[in-house]
Parts: C-alpha cells; sequence; structure tokens
C-alpha cells in the first residue's frame, strides 16, 4: 500500500476561527483524568503473547503526514500478516502508567471484524479509538474526539468506514421498508439516512452509502470551529477512509 494512497490526502477547512487553549489547570485536570495511573494490560489477542514488541524509544509522528504513513504502514503489515504487534512489552505498559502521547484518533464503527489496533498493526497507546455504529455522531463521541484533539494534540483524525456495515445495511432496509427499528437502533439508522445513496438500488445502495456516510461525519468533524481552526493552522488533518474485510485494505474516501 502506497503511502500517499492508503488513507487519504488532508482536507481543507473553510473556518477560520481561531483555536482559544484550554488554561493549565484545565489541560491538567483533563489529561489527569485520563491518563492516571491506570495499567494498560489489553493485548490483541487474549492468553497469546505478542509476536514482537518495538522499542519503547520509537518516535511517535507528530504531523498529518507523519500519522498517515505510520497508518499506512500498519496496514500494509497487517494485510500482508507481517504484523510486528508494536508496544506491548512490559517497559511499555509501565511508561504508559504516567501519560499517553497517541499519534492518530479513528473514529470506526463497533464492527467486531474491524478492531483499529489492530487493523494498523499498532500498539498500546498508539491510537485512541472511538466507536460507534455507524460511526454515528453524537456529544459523547465529538466530546471524545475533541478531547484527543485539544488535549493530547492528536494530530490526525481516521473517520473509518467498513464493508458491509450492518448499521447502514439497517438505515437503508429501514428507509425503503418504512418500518420502525427496534429501541435505540432507529436513533442510528436516523442519523445515518440522510446520507442514503437512492440513485443506486439492492446491494449497490448499501455500498454506496457507506462511503457517503464517511464523507458526511467527516465534513460535520471538520465544522466544528474548534478542529476547523487546528485543520487550517495545518496541526490536524481529518481524512476518510474505508476499510475492506474482503482485502483487509484501507484505503481513501476523498
Amino acid at each position: 500500500m502506497n503511502a500517499d494512497r492508503s488513507v487519504g490526502a488532508q482536507p481543507t477547512a473553510s473556518a477560520r476561527t481561531r483555536f482559544a487553549p484550554a488554561s493549565p489547570a484545565r489541560r491538567a485536570l483533563l489529561r489527569a483524568g485520563l491518563t492516571g495511573a491506570a495499567a494498560l494490560g489489553a493485548t490483541a489477542a487474549l492468553g497469546t503473547a505478542p509476536a514482537s514488541a518495538t522499542p519503547t524509544s520509537r518516535r511517535r509522528p507528530g504531523t498529518p503526514e507523519e500519522a498517515l504513513r505510520e497508518l499506512a504502514a500498519g496496514n500494509r503489515r497487517w494485510r500482508t500478516f507481517r504484523q510486528q504487534h508494536p508496544n506491548e512489552s512490559p517497559a511499555v505498559r509501565q511508561s504508559l502508567t504516567s501519560g499517553q502521547h497517541p499519534f492518530a484518533l479513528v473514529l470506526g464503527c463497533i464492527d467486531s471484524r474491524v478492531p483499529p489496533e489492530l487493523v494498523f498493526d499498532q500498539g498500546l497507546g498508539d491510537l485512541m479509538t472511538v466507536r460507534s455504529a455507524g460511526e454515528v455522531l453524537d456529544e459523547a463521541v465529538l466530546g471524545s474526539v475533541a478531547y484527543g484533539v485539544l488535549e493530547l494534540d492528536i494530530p490526525l483524525v481516521l473517520v473509518l468506514g467498513h464493508q458491509s456495515c450492518g448499521a447502514v445495511k439497517a438505515a437503508v432496509a429501514a428507509d425503503q421498508s418504512g418500518e420502525q427499528l427496534p429501541a435505540h437502533i432507529q436513533y442510528i439508522a436516523d442519523r445515518i439516512a440522510p446520507n442514503i445513496d437512492r440513485t443506486k438500488e439492492g446491494d449497490a445502495r448499501v455500498d454506496s452509502t457507506i462511503d457517503a456516510n464517511v464523507r458526511a461525519v467527516r465534513a460535520a468533524l471538520a465544522a466544528e470551529p474548534d478542529l476547523a481552526a487546528k485543520v487550517s493552522s495545518g496541526e490536524l488533518a481529518i481524512v476518510g477512509a474505508r476499510y475492506e474485510l474482503t482485502t483487509q485494505h484501507v484505503h481513501p474516501v476523498t
């Protein structure tokens, strides 16, 4: 996977609102809330030792371009079965008890087949992940994304859709039948519905809507004033991408 085609080009936000940094006390309080001394022990497969671990001195990508290249390289390792399972060593786990410095935030679907840490072959402390069915935005999701960007200085937000998304399928089916979905699932469908591509039929409608939904979520994030200011200054990129279950390839949704 070529790095310049694997995840996507940086979009440009139209908003020009200047970003007002949080006060030192507020930033310290927020950081303390999520980066306390809780041990982070999850691995890619429970009960399985990692195949390898990269050194603790691996440099964190600091720009949107570097972050995109790292995700592209990780996805290439994943889909060619050359995973490194980085940053799972005891030393890394211990170092993360004092803080975190993730280089990208992935907003993805809850689908069990698309875990971002595996898809991009990243380890503990590398990615901040936010997941909701169909990548649907609400205040909790928006707040989580804003935390990663504004408080942890993450330079890349990746909106990750995927092939055969069940949430999109449900939204398209409900739109066609007019039937109400159970409980809170209708909330998800209602937010995907404006992005349904009614120019297509059958599976093609679902497939096209998956991409349209990614574009809409990316655009909504890019329109948030604080995030838009970071994009305008070059500190942040917000991009859309899609994971193919059949090939395990992540590619841009432009």
